[in-house]
């Protein structure tokens, strides 16, 4: 199957399926078998998936070490990969670790225990993130969340499975404006 093929075939194939296995080390992936739907998943001729989604959701994670890793053994290419579901966990940051995957579109980090609104900035790097959720989070209790968010994610359509509307937007502009300090330019001594 050519990358163009890929491409074009593997948004329709199911997702790996690891929800609901008491996960607690990504590690554990590489020896748990993936939950079965009604279509079966397709692999590669090295016996990787073909999917471009993957669910870890309902585990007990705490962090995602070793994730580029183990993802990479499951699937045949890790770098397509669009849509991950972590919620319900027990993450309390945003791992660096999920800025590599520069195709991700849709990221479920619901219902997990993260703490500062800042991690939120981490995801300004997805140039294709346009669904996030985060409802459930300490961090949904902060003032301005949803304001917060969506000023550092201008690009994402859903956030807490609503759409963003015009409206949301013009909000988080004018609380941006409110809350958030310009840079100050520092205009050096000797120009002057």
């Amino acid at each position: 199957m050519s990358k163009q093929d890929y491409m074009n075939t593997s948004v329709q194939e199911p997702p790996l399926d690891y929800s609901f296995r008491s996960i607690h080390v990504i590690q554990d992936l590489t020896s748990e078998e993936p939950r079965t739907g009604l279509r079966p998943l397709r692999h590669s001729k090295s016996g990787k998936s073909l999917t471009q989604a993957l669910w870890l959701n309902n585990n007990v994670l705490n962090d995602l070490r070793d994730f580029s890793h183990v993802v990479s053994l499951l699937l045949e290419h890790p770098e397509n990969l669009a849509w991950i579901d972590l919620s319900f966990n027990d993450l309390t940051s945003i791992d660096p670790v999920l800025t590599t995957f520069f195709n991700l579109s849709v990221l479920y980090l619901h219902g997990n225990s993260i703490q500062r609104l800042g991690e939120v900035n981490k995801l300004a790097v997805l140039p294709r993130l346009r669904s996030l959720t985060l409802h459930g989070n300490p961090i949904e209790e902060e003032k301005g969340y949803r304001q917060y968010v969506l000023c550092t994610l201008p690009r994402i359509t859903t956030f807490d499975f609503s759409g963003v509307t015009k409206a949301d937007r013009a909000t988080a502009e004018v609380w941006k404006r409110m809350n958030i300090k310009p840079k100050k330019v520092r205009i050096k001594q000797n120009a002057l």
